[in-house]
């Protein structure tokens, strides 16, 4: 047992307690409601879709089920099996509204099945499953994800598409009741007229044709209120920095900034923050498709991370997020993990240039001094300022050039870029420009690239983003990269983080002599993803500048978890986006995106070449 200096906690946790309160495994009640609603909605749909199915065996145990109910037995158990799927996430989450949802429908369904089918048994167990979502109701206090109304079409797309394939089964499942032989368009009009409470071409006899129109009927229903509710509801934010939380952050930065070269990013006015109790430590974040991602380290005295990282977990249990920690270091995935309980996985190394050992001597750096020279030659030099040394109308055309030249229609980036470029607060921040001279000025004069540095602590600056106009000579990047270390010094800066290389030790290991089988295997598959994502490029280019290597980790629950956190991650970082396509959108003009983009925009397409 130990006590903390600053009072944050006055025991060490054990770690298997810590696993009890913030463990891996999700709450057993609502698991089991959530899977029994699963299986009860898609007993409940094939009942109401599939005459065969409502009259074999199961038939017996189907009628039974809450939703089969009288003589509208199909559409209301196509309706109630779709409401119950469309519970089950948000139980299996544990979710409050999927919690009030329940026990509202169940009751209707006990209800309804002793009004019009005087089935006793169906009503003991709408009642049976009522009684135990009560009981619980505890493990269902999960409060809302942030929202907006993007969801809705989201909604409208996928209800949509789940209720023409679901119609068309209900249309075709009766062959001996159709009138004449159908075609595939006429069966599929009738599915799309029928969604809208419209007769379709296809006949059948008996009461079948007012069967299916109910069934098609109650799909169209349900896809129209559903979408209505989520468009028409309020919305609910993400998190957002605001002024009082960047303040803080600011002063723990000042005091604890040289810890981690991605501190600054922790400025991002699109992330939420936790504080720790004593305020001496913040973890910051962003929540995406239910995932709780933060990035870097926490910021603040190591002493208080316990502390923040309680606060973040805390955080993500209150409203069911699944945690996760893009890019924090070795020191910083120790104490997570042992706070925690989570684990571990190496996702690359951090490019980190000691200014005090730069030298563009020596057959190592001759190609890097060859590019560097040659394109001096061609007319360009480089000026390397902070942002406060910047006038305003040079600012403003950095700005402008930066914007044109990103290449892709959304600003990229959430672990290792801060997201703009020469704010009042962000004085400190280095920008290198490159300049040429030319016969006809261009819109932004004689400037043609740009690199933005953000301060790690006092002394160090850390890569935000590299710009460039792509009627440039190759080679910017390197000569903007040399301009800024050897100009560090007059601006007291002594390290340069430059950009992050993913799977840098597989690709280094795998292309020596030895490597094993597994390890080429896993070598030749990154070299293939380098056609689409620089990978080895990456690496290749940071290799160049002599760097050290600081591994940077991956903080996950479980191993399950690591497809939702990937695609979680990739659209934070931008790469993942939900918009229009490009023709539907008004003055849309920019250029050809890039098809090989480095991760938070932090390099462009020269690096390929490189």
């Amino acid at each position: 047992m130990s006590v903390r200096v600053d009072g944050e906690t006055s025991a060490e946790v054990p770690g298997k307690l810590r696993r009890v309160l913030h463990g891996p495994s999700p709450a057993k009640v609502p698991s089991l409601v959530a899977t029994a609603c699963t299986v009860v909605g898609l007993l409940d749909i094939a009942a109401g879709a599939i005459p065969r199915f409502r009259h074999s065996r199961m038939h017996a145990v189907a009628e039974v089920l809450p939703g089969a109910l009288g003589p509208f037995a199909a559409a209301l158990s196509i309706s109630a099996g779709v409401l119950l799927l469309l519970l089950g996430h948000g139980l299996r989450r544990g979710k409050r509204r999927a919690w009030r949802a329940a026990v509202v429908l169940l009751p209707v369904g006990a209800l309804a099945q002793l009004l019009y089918r005087n089935s006793v048994v169906g009503t003991l167990i709408s009642l049976l499953l009522l009684a135990l979502l009560l009981r619980h109701r505890r493990e269902f206090a999960a409060l809302p994800d942030p929202r907006s109304r993007w969801y809705a079409l989201a909604n409208f797309v996928l209800m949509g598409t789940g209720s023409i394939s679901l119609g068309t089964v209900i249309v075709s499942s009766h062959p001996a009741k159709v009138v004449g032989d159908p075609s595939i368009a006429e069966y599929l009009s009738h599915v799309l007229f029928g969604l809208v409470g419209v007769e379709g071409p296809v006949e059948y006899v008996g009461r079948t044709s007012t069967t299916v129109a109910y069934s098609l009927g109650a799909l169209g229903l349900l896809t129209a209120i559903t979408t209505i509710y989520l468009a028409f509801r309020p919305e609910h934010p993400a998190a957002r920095l605001t002024e009082g939380d960047e303040a803080r952050l600011r002063e723990l930065l000042d005091r604890h900034g040289a810890r981690d070269s991605l501190g600054h990013f922790a400025l991002r006015r699109d992330k939420g923050v936790v504080f720790s109790p004593s305020g001496k430590a913040a973890v910051c974040y962003r929540v995406v498709s239910g995932v709780m991602l933060a990035s870097g380290d926490p910021i603040g005295d190591v002493e208080a991370w316990p502390g923040a990282i309680e606060r973040f977990m805390d955080e993500a249990k209150l409203h069911s997020w699944t945690p996760a920690v893009m890019g924090c270091s070795e020191t910083g995935g120790e104490v997570w993990t042992r706070e925690t309980g989570l684990d571990a996985l190496e996702l690359g190394d951090e490019a980190v240039v000691d200014v005090a050992d730069f030298s563009l001597s020596g057959r190592a750096m001759r190609n890097v001094r060859q590019m560097v020279k040659r394109i001096e030659r061609h007319g360009y030099e480089t000026r390397v300022r902070r942002v406060a040394d910047l006038g305003d109308t040079e600012l403003a055309r950095v700005q402008r050039a930066a914007a044109d030249w990103r290449g892709t229609d959304t600003e990229r980036g959430f672990s290792m870029a801060l997201g703009r470029i020469g704010d009042a607060a962000d004085g400190a921040c280095l920008i290198a420009t490159a300049h040429k001279q030319d016969e006809e000025p261009g819109p932004y004069g004689d400037l043609k690239a740009v690199l933005h540095f953000v301060p790690w602590g006092t002394d160090g600056v850390s890569l935000d983003l590299m710009r460039r106009d792509r009627a440039a000579d190759p080679g910017m990047n390197e000569l903007l990269i040399v301009a800024a270390l050897q100009a560090a010094p007059k601006l007291g800066v002594n390290r340069v983080s430059l950009n992050f290389a993913m799977f840098r030790s597989t690709l280094a290991r795998g292309e020596k002599l030895g490597a094993g089988p597994v390890l080429r295997c896993w070598r030749g598959l990154l070299v293939f993803l380098s056609r689409w994502f620089q990978i080895e490029s990456l690496y290749k280019f940071n290799a160049k500048f002599r760097p050290r290597w600081e591994p940077r980790f991956i903080i996950f629950r479980n191993t399950r978890d690591l497809p939702r956190i990937g695609i979680a991650a990739m659209r934070a970082e931008g790469f993942v986006t939900l918009a229009l396509p490009r023709f539907l959108r008004v003055g849309s003009s920019r250029p050809r995106p890039c098809p090989h983009r480095a991760p938070a925009d932090r390099q462009d397409c020269e690096v390929q070449a490189a």
